[in-house]
């Protein structure tokens, strides 16, 4: 589908921060469980000339008081439509662990509504629909919760006080039930391009279990970059440099 070449202005609750109207290109990245747009904090606001466009899903952060998406159909659907007037210049998805996967079913819902197609999907450190329901964090107990969240926070440079804990942990919980009832079978074959991320010092995830990938796009590439689950966090350069390569193939 041609782009269209009308300028909008103004922002949407579902950014973090209103787009440039005048940006060439951009990414539109998805937090995992439990975590919002913040999480991206740490990314500049520009790769090359790329606009980095941060989601804020609803229920955390700023859209504390907003009802939880449900599934990542139903968000898909949502978000969709919200980024409709953004869609205007060549853009990519991103989506870290559980982001993988709204970031994946987004990009099905733009192609079977005929708007403008990404140029690529970045997925890492995340299995294939068809392997789904996956995470770790699946299998821990409300205290596994708990440090996996204290850890995540003191990530990011905080301190992780009970209350702030227990705030996300709120959202860690429905968040955890929508990855734990989805599932697609059969693969859902993208007409953009895939690339899937692996970090060499991933606990979460081994590199052989990125291969499903490659089922969902005549154009897959699997990239490994040095680094744990959560130096995603960090955006190191090997991150950006695999990034800024989407509009250069």
């Amino acid at each position: 589908m041609t782009r269209s070449t009308t300028t909008v202005t103004g922002g949407t609750r579902w950014l973090l921060r209103p787009p440039d109207p005048e940006a060439t290109a951009r990414l539109f990245c998805l937090p995992y469980s439990g975590v919002g747009a913040s999480m991206f904090a740490q990314w500049p606001r520009r790769i090359g000339g790329t606009e980095i466009c941060p989601i804020q899903l609803p229920g955390r952060e700023n859209r504390i008081g907003e009802r939880h998406f449900g599934s990542y159909e139903q968000l898909a659907v949502d978000l969709t439509e919200a980024l409709k007037p953004w869609l205007t210049v060549p853009f990519a998805v991103f989506g870290h662990c559980s982001g993988a996967l709204p970031a994946f079913e987004t990009v099905v819902r733009i192609e079977e509504l005929g708007l403008p197609s990404p140029e690529m999907l970045f997925v890492s450190g995340q299995v294939a629909p068809h392997d789904c329901p996956f995470d770790r964090l699946l299998d821990l107990d409300e205290d596994g919760l708990r440090a996996e969240l204290s850890e995540v926070i003191r990530s990011r440079g905080a301190v992780a006080r009970p209350a702030l804990v227990e705030a996300a942990l709120t959202v860690l919980r429905d968040d955890l039930a929508a990855t734990r009832r989805y599932h697609r079978s059969p693969p859902v074959r993208l007409g953009c391009g895939i690339t899937a991320i692996h970090w060499d010092r991933d606990v979460e995830i081994e590199r052989p279990q990125l291969d499903g990938w490659l089922r969902y796009s005549d154009t897959c590439r699997i990239v490994e970059l040095s680094g744990g689950h959560y130096d995603v966090l960090n955006a190191p350069d090997p991150l950006l440099r695999a990034i800024s390569a989407w509009g250069k193939d």
